[in-house]
């Protein structure tokens, strides 16, 4: 969409062909519904939200980053907020109120829509984009071609690989596509019973033996077959890059990152101590989730019923070494189809960062999720496709 109305203001023809029968339904899920569009911290920082290869979007940021994206939807009536982590919101919580910006934008420059349109090829000529063909048998002639069909993460939105399909076979090296931001499966999942449990102010400190990788503080949530939520979603990528390595990888959860374990000893050593009489277990709810408090006193090989003042020095070490060091032992990543993001792509080693054009055919762009590009959460994989989006309709249309 952002790559068709900037197309356009050169006043070229544009036809944008959505394989949907609406525009815009991958960008109606985002941000939990609420499209978190960009993200306010500045270039630098930006760039090390991305995986690795970040640096090829400079061009495009330096044509069109976070506060243009940002001017762009208020000069158009839209008021914006920026929450915690610099994290960009239209001021109504909904990402419809974006989409509507995009499509009455596209109204206004009278872009051709083709709903219901899946291309099947681009035609090349000379090593010149002419046309494109559709699954209907027909097909549209062009001078210039940006492909922005996303990656194959959230499938039922269309992202389903025709783009990268049609990118290989004009060949173009497509990387390797694995899931990013996605869920971590686990060994220990304690027969579902802690599924849907949140916690909330954690550490996770993950290792291979060897490679260290130590998160901020933040949320982590347990799912029926493992872990997810926003400090795993974060690294869900680099730890599939190690377990595709072979590696067996370990997950600590320190479930009080603001304690040493001197402190937390003392805090717990003063809890048993106020409450001489109570079981072990009523205890423990002043630390733990009531969900946690079973496994912990399993591990521990402590009792339920024990009381408080029965708690041997080692069973009370115990505890606190769980509490800092509550092991679990990583199997995959969740699929593909799950995650948020596509990694892998079209190769940046073919696409002309200056202009998003193919290197190796002319009057052929790319954007978006087909790159092999991704980030971490909080706007930076949308700003990523609204920029190279922006410059691909800008360069295709200097082009001409």
């Amino acid at each position: 969409m952002m790559a068709a109305i900037r197309a356009s203001e050169s006043g070229h023809e544009v036809i944008l062909a959505e394989k949907n029968n609406t525009l815009g339904k991958k960008l109606l899920l985002s941000g939990k519904g609420r499209c978190n569009l960009t993200n306010a911290c500045g270039l630098d920082e930006f760039l090390r939200r991305f995986s690795k290869n970040g640096a090829f979007l400079r061009d495009a940021f330096k044509v069109f980053f976070n506060c243009d994206l940002m001017n762009f939807f208020r000069q158009r009536g839209l008021e914006l907020k920026v929450e915690r982590q610099e994290r960009v919101f239209p001021v109504t919580d909904s990402s419809a109120s974006i989409l509507k910006v995009l499509k009455d934008e596209i109204s206004k420059r009278k872009i051709e829509v083709i709903y219901n349109q899946s291309a099947r090829s681009v035609v090349v000529k000379d090593g010149k984009v002419r046309a494109v063909k559709f699954a209907t048998g027909s097909m549209d002639e062009a001078d210039c071609v940006i492909m922005a069909t996303g990656g194959v993460s959230y499938a039922f939105t269309g992202s389903t690989g025709e783009g990268l399909n049609m990118a290989g076979k004009l060949g173009h090296r497509i990387v390797n596509l694995r899931p990013g931001l996605v869920g971590l499966e686990t060994k220990q999942v304690f027969e579902g019973s802690l599924a849907g449990l949140t916690l909330k102010n954690i550490r996770l400190k993950f290792s291979d033996g060897r490679k260290k990788l130590v998160s901020d503080i933040g949320e982590l949530l347990f799912t029926e077959s493992g872990i997810s939520g926003p400090l795993v979603l974060s690294v869900s990528g680099k730890i599939g890059d190690w377990l595709a390595e072979g590696a067996d990888i370990s997950a600590i959860i320190d479930l009080k990152p603001a304690l040493s374990i001197e402190a937390l000893d003392l805090r717990l050593l003063g809890e048993f101590e106020q409450s001489p009489k109570k079981s072990i277990k009523k205890v423990l709810k002043n630390l733990l989730p009531q969900k946690l408090i079973n496994i912990f006193l399993y591990l521990a090989q402590i009792p339920e019923s024990k009381k408080a003042a029965q708690l041997r020095q080692e069973e009370r070490k115990s505890i606190v070494f769980l509490l800092k060091n509550f092991r679990l032992d990583i199997l995959k990543p969740r699929p593909i189809k799950e995650a948020m993001v596509t990694r892998g792509g079209v190769s940046l080693n073919d696409v002309d960062p200056r202009t998003m054009q193919s290197r190796k055919v002319k009057g052929l762009y790319f954007a978006g999720e087909m790159l092999d590009i991704d980030a971490d959460t909080g706007g930076f994989n949308l700003q990523a496709a609204f920029s190279t989006g922006y410059l691909a309709g800008q360069s295709a249309a200097k082009s001409l």
